[in-house]
């Protein structure tokens, strides 16, 4: 019998969407309100919220819970929440919304109306705000960094309220099949008897590392649901298109069969280190995972973060924060000595005996038509990233 954990919150899911019946009556009352621009970064928590990744908030964060999110990971009701979830606007709209009235929600990318939100609150942040959040969030002032410049750049005035979701644009046509929403996972999970699943969250197609880390996971898990970002990504990055198929050689050739599930996310990368890993298990919570595979510089960027600042900040919660906990791995490598992958705790030979695989390194080969060793990736994979680089 499945026991999954329960949504974040302790509640029911809560996805904030219309049902599809009156999506196309809500969407064209939206056409008469006030436009609200989103960024790429708003478009995707939209969408969480849509999906009900985002259990239990009902819309974007007001000031003070957008203040105890920075500086105590804790919302005003005591709900654990690590990264803020809000939405700036310019000061002239902002100036022209009135209390409690109904604004239609704008991917400013492709103009396509995505929610009508109730605003509730306005609030500046102001120069000093946006370097309190990033310096609690991000760690770092440094606008070298792409989450922190993301809030640099946004508009100087916040607004907050509850939302409902009338478009989820071309996610759920686009990736069927891999779209799926908590409940579904939910619903797969419990099918399969799985009652401890791992989550293993990517933006990059698998290699040997990656495998290796999931085949762990299978040994103390159910099952393995490898969960990839779906959002905008960095330049260089492989589309979700040639990832997904990449990762399905993988899993189909490498591992027993009814025990991975691959799906992804609309969620855009914020690169916040030890808070995102945080957050990536709590939307893993609501999707029905009892754990997160947390391995070297998990969501991190550059030099920001120590190596495993990402599982140590996991010690820092308190009781009753977050059921998903960090499945905490050393960092992998391909061993010649052993012949095999290893961690620096199973394998007790000398540096010079270790490859060790980068999905950079990696990507830098594929880009410069160099032949992929075995011991980075499996040949299924290699072929089709090669196809692909060659079709660039």
């Amino acid at each position: 019998m499945s026991e999954l954990v329960a949504p974040h919150g302790g509640g029911e899911l809560k996805p904030l969407h219309h049902p599809d019946f009156e999506r196309a009556e809500e969407a064209k009352r939206a056409e008469s309100l006030k436009k609200v621009q989103m960024t790429s970064k708003e478009t995707s928590d939209l969408l969480m919220f849509a999906m009900g990744a985002y259990t239990p908030l009902d819309g974007f964060m007001g000031r003070e819970d957008w203040h105890g999110v920075c500086a105590g990971m804790k919302m005003k009701d005591g709900l654990f929440w690590p990264i803020p979830i809000t939405l700036s606007a310019d000061k002239d709209l902002a100036d022209s919304i009135g209390e409690e009235e109904e604004v239609a929600l704008v991917d400013e990318e492709t103009g396509t109306v995505m929610a009508i939100m109730e605003v509730l609150e306005k609030y500046e942040l102001g120069e000093d705000g946006k370097t309190f959040e990033c310096q609690h969030v991000y760690r770092t002032s440094d606008t070298n960094h792409p989450g922190v410049q993301k809030v640099m750049d946004q508009r100087p005035v916040n607004l907050a309220g509850r939302v409902s979701v009338v478009n989820e644009g071309e996610y759920p046509e686009k990736y069927k099949g891999l779209y799926l929403r908590p409940t579904e996972t939910r619903a797969l999970f419990a099918e399969k008897g799985w009652s401890t699943v791992a989550a293993f969250q990517t933006r990059n197609p698998m290699h040997r590392s990656h495998e290796h880390l999931a085949k762990i996971a299978i040994e103390v898990c159910d099952g393995v649901f490898i969960h990839q970002v779906l959002g905008k990504l960095k330049p260089g990055d492989i589309p979700a298109e040639t990832r997904t198929v990449a990762i399905q050689a993988m899993i189909d050739n490498y591992f027993v069969p009814g025990t991975v599930i691959q799906a992804g996310y609309p969620i855009e990368m914020r690169y916040a280190g030890p808070r995102e890993a945080l957050i990536h298990a709590l939307i893993r919570q609501n999707y029905g995972c009892s754990h997160l595979i947390v391995g070297r510089d998990h969501a991190g960027v550059g030099d920001y973060y120590g190596a495993f600042d990402s599982q140590h900040i996991f010690d820092t919660l308190w009781d009753g924060a977050l059921e998903t906990k960090a499945l905490k791995i050393d960092i992998t490598f391909f061993c010649k000595k052993c012949y095999g992958m290893a961690t620096a705790k199973t394998c007790p030979h000398d540096k010079e005996d270790r490859v060790m695989i980068s999905g950079t390194k990696q990507r830098e080969m594929l880009a410069a038509g160099e032949d992929i060793p075995s011991e980075f990736s499996r040949p299924e994979v290699v072929k089709i990233l090669q196809e692909f680089y060659r079709n660039q």
